[in-house]
Order: C-alpha cells, then structure tokens, then sequence
C-alpha cells in the first residue's frame, strides 16, 4: 500500500476532518486508528470496544473516588484518556469493516454519559470529604444534577451540530442526522427488548435536540420541502462555510475541551473548579454557540 493510499484510508475511517478538532486530528485518531487497523480482521466488533470503554471509562470514577492520591490522580486520567481513544477505535472499526448498526452509535454516545455519570459519584463523594457545610450531603448531590443537566444539554447540541454539518458534506456522511418522528417509527416496528429501550432513550434524546434548535428544524424543513433529499451544492458550501466558523467553539463543548479542566482539577486536588467550569463557562458557550448556529440556520435559503 502506498502511502496515498494509507492516507485515503485513513481519512476514510474518519467521519470528516472538517469536523474533527485539532487535539482528535493529532492524537486521538491516529492511535485510535492503528488500533482500529490491528483489530480490522479479527472478528473484534466495535459494540465490543464500545463496551471496553465502559468499563475502563468508569474505573477512572473508581480511582477519583478517593481521598486525594497522585497516583490515582494519574491513573484516573490514563484510564479516561485511554477510554476516549477506544471511542475513537469503536467508529473508526466500523468504518473500516462496514460493521455498523443504529444501536451502535447509540451505545457510542452512551458510553461517555457513564464514564461522567461516574465520575460525578466520586466528585460529589470527594466535595463532601473535603468542605463541611449544614446541608451535606445534598448540596453536592444537586451540584452533580446540575452538572449532569447540563453536560447533557452541551453533548447532545455539540453531537447534533457536528451530524449536520456531515449531512452538508454529504448524504452518506450525514446518514446519522435524523429527526425523532423517523426513530419512533423504527422504535414502533422494533421487538422487545435491550435494543428497543436504548432506541426509546435515543428518541428522548433527539427530541432534546429538537428542542434546543428551532431555526435548525425550520431550515431543514424549508430545504426538505424544496429540494427533497438532494441539497444542492451551493447551498451545502454556503451552510458549512458558516458552520465552520462556530466549529471551534463547538470543539470547546467536546470531550477535550472538558477533560483538559477535569485533568487539571483532580492534579490539583481543586475539584470544584470543573463543576464552575462545566455549569457556568460551558453552559455561557453552549449558549453563545446556539445562538450563532440558529442564525446561520435562519440565513439559509431563506
């Protein structure tokens, strides 16, 4: 294979680079994609990896649950960091082997609720061993809800946002971009069982993103009524030029830009510094963000 080609491949096992932000493009995603390559042939499945990640997601929970240790401190970060690149293995997997499924993805997007579902536990567990106040322990518990409220808010608009500007680069690309109403028709077909309660939990999840970005449905909706399902190339070009100026900030509300205050918080021992950066920063931009990509959305073949 030439080194053309390894790259084509390469690229080919991302979803677009136009929406990978520069620490994914440097890092996670190379590495993730010699494993990816390593596993290619091996019947390994990526609902496998998926689930790896879990598990090893979680144990960074597990060692953040003590009473301050560097050593867990840093075992803590290596478990997540490691986590994130077996979610980047899991998709890249898939599209290396063509091994993908719907509740794949949702069991993908899952995964990371449960590793912060976890570590939530542990900060809370960890606020009330370090600071003393009349309402423990259930100031921290709300602090948690909070957080989890609003983490989920952020990574459900940062994922929808992202799908859309794939469905902008292509149909293909964009595959995963679909409205609740279309789920629930799938949900209603569907036999009883694990698959059929994620898929019910991916539709409330839609649904949250539906409501979160009105301009949004009203453009898809204008293009839908007048292009069907073949936007044309102009008006792909001239959403993604705009789109891809919000990215960068965007990016802010992934992963890394969460776990690089998390990473420093739990080093320092200064853990209610990620609750102010996660509900008041994160929250100020995922608001900032909305507004600019509801305008955009407003712009458009308008």
């Amino acid at each position: 294979m030439t080194q053309k080609d390894k790259k084509s491949e390469y690229l080919s096992s991302l979803k677009s680079i136009e929406t990978e932000n520069f620490l994914d493009r440097i890092f996670y995603r190379p590495v993730g994609y010699k494993i990816a390559k390593a596993l290619q042939n091996t019947g390994i499945t990526p609902n496998v990896i998926t689930i790896i990640s879990i598990f090893v997601g979680v144990s960074a929970g597990v060692f953040w649950w003590f009473p301050y240790n560097i050593t867990f401190a840093v075992m803590g970060i290596l478990a997540l960091i490691v986590a994130n690149i077996l979610d980047c293995v899991d998709g890249q997997l898939a599209r290396l082997t063509g091994i993908k499924s719907q509740v794949g993805r949702i069991l993908d997007g899952l995964a990371g609720d449960l590793w912060f579902l976890m570590i939530y536990i542990a900060f809370a567990h960890r606020l009330d061993i370090q600071f003393s106040t009349p309402y423990d322990p259930w100031i921290y518990l709300l602090v948690i809800l909070i957080s989890a409220i609003s983490h989920w808010n952020q990574a459900s608009v940062t994922d929808y946002y992202k799908t859309l500007h794939l469905l902008f680069i292509s149909n293909d690309k964009g595959k995963e971009f679909e409205n609740s109403k279309l789920i629930a028709g799938r949900y209603k077909k569907m036999k009883r069982g694990v698959n059929k309660v994620i898929t019910w939990g991916y539709i409330l999840y839609t649904k949250n993103q539906e409501r979160l970005t009105p301009e949004l449905q009203k453009m898809m909706g204008r293009l839908q009524s007048k292009y069907g399902n073949d936007i044309p190339e102009d008006v792909r070009k001239a959403f993604r030029a705009k789109s891809s100026k919000i990215m960068p900030m965007i990016d802010l509300n992934t992963f890394n830009g969460r776990s690089f205050i998390l990473f420093i918080s739990v080093i320092f021992n200064i853990i209610w510094v990620y609750f102010v950066w996660e509900i008041v920063v994160l929250n100020i931009n995922r608001m900032i963000i909305r507004n600019r990509h509801e305008k955009v959305c407003k712009s458009i073949d308008n």
